[in-house]
């Protein structure tokens, strides 16, 4: 019994450990996509700007 004990409670550590990395990786995706959004308001402001003084 102790043996399933052990087993149930290695299981859960490597649940928890996978749901982190995925934690980890959907925080990256988000970072990225935000970084995205900043670049193309940035890239949109910019041609604004140029085509006022064009």
């Amino acid at each position: 019994m102790p043996h399933l004990f052990q087993d149930m409670v290695n299981d859960r550590i490597q649940t928890l450990h996978r749901e982190a990395e995925e934690q980890r990786l959907i925080n990256r995706i988000r970072r990225v996509e935000r970084a995205r959004k900043n670049v193309q308001r940035a890239n949109d402001r910019l041609r604004m700007a140029l085509t006022r003084e064009v």
